[in-house]
């Protein structure tokens, strides 16, 4: 006589290892920080004097950005860089700084690793936000 197990297809055939897990952010909350990337160099190979000291001083700002939720940063750039479109006088230049601080510091962090195309990227969008802020104090 054939038990209750066999008749049951699901019951002979094992879970997908991934199935057992709810993935992180869906149906279960991911406990503790966000691990690291794998494989990556977090400073440059070889780098010497002030490039050193920023990378170095530079790793637990992006360390604490890294655990950030991923929608924190995104939405406070663009609600600042929207600010200061909008707003037409010092406040809107004040509010376009530290937009144009993280993104000059961020070129700078990538500048070994870019190609052409994107280093010509990061100037035009850095010229972009320094002409707008200027613009905003009415330096310009």
């Amino acid at each position: 006589m054939a038990s209750k197990h066999d008749s049951d297809p699901s019951a002979r055939r094992p879970a997908h290892p991934l199935a057992k897990q709810p993935a992180p952010g869906r149906n279960g909350r991911r406990k503790g920080p966000r691990p690291l990337p794998q494989g990556e160099q977090f400073f440059t190979p070889g780098a010497t004097g002030l490039r050193r000291a920023v990378e170095r001083k530079s790793a637990t700002l992006l360390v604490f950005l890294y655990q950030l939720p991923r929608w924190i940063l995104p939405i406070v750039m663009v609600a600042l860089l929207l600010a200061g479109l909008v707003v037409d006088d010092w406040r809107g230049g004040i509010a376009v700084l530290p937009v144009l601080a993280f993104i000059l510091w961020l070129a700078y962090l990538s500048w070994p690793s870019l190609g052409t195309v994107a280093r010509l990227m990061r100037v035009a969008l850095g010229a972009f936000v320094t002409l707008l802020a200027l613009d905003r104090f009415g330096l310009f």
